[in-house]
């Protein structure tokens, strides 16, 4: 297993770790929760790098790192569902997004296309980890303006950058779904 391959998997076994501390409720729980995610998601940044930098781009390394990116994100959606801070619907377009665009990279692959990241993917998944990283501070309920808090705004900014990638992708991508003619 390669280098790269192995800060992966540190953060794919982080990620019951920042759920079972999230859940357990002791003084500072969530300071280190939140601690425990800032470090997964820097690891996303971390094992690219590795993998760029030191030739170690696998097969594995391809399959496991968005893996979870999407688990890590998956987990912290699912508590604040079971907070009550994020609806419900709101979980599911996000999830939704995951699986559809995963859907249409099997898709390509199929036929020889590789779908790359695309520029509002990464903006979406950046959106994400910053919100979810406030959503996880005390200051979440702070109210900004006209009522709108730090969470609505966190939850706002998820949802719309998460249609908005998923929407290009699929207009971007279109004609893989028409392949099969």
């Amino acid at each position: 297993m390669t280098t790269a391959s192995k800060i992966t998997m540190i953060r794919v076994a982080m990620i019951p770790v920042f759920f079972v501390i999230i859940l357990w409720d002791f003084p500072g729980h969530s300071i280190v929760a939140l601690a425990i995610f800032i470090v997964a998601s820097i690891t996303d940044g971390v094992d690219g790098y590795v993998a760029r930098k030191y030739n170690q781009i696998s097969d594995f390394g391809k399959f496991i790192d968005p893996l979870a990116d999407k688990l890590l994100v998956t987990a912290a959606i699912l508590i604040f569902v079971e907070w009550g801070q994020m609806p419900s619907w709101c979980a599911m377009i996000i999830i939704t997004r995951e699986f559809a665009v995963t859907g249409l990279r099997l898709v390509a692959v199929e036929y020889g296309r590789v779908i790359a990241a695309a520029m509002s993917g990464k903006i979406k998944t950046a959106a994400s980890i910053l919100a979810i990283c406030l959503m996880l501070t005390p200051w979440q309920s702070t109210v900004l303006v006209a009522g709108i808090t730090i969470n609505t705004l966190c939850v706002a900014v998820m949802v719309l950058t998460t249609v908005w990638s998923g929407v290009e992708y699929f207009v971007k991508n279109w004609e893989v779904m028409n392949l099969n003619k």
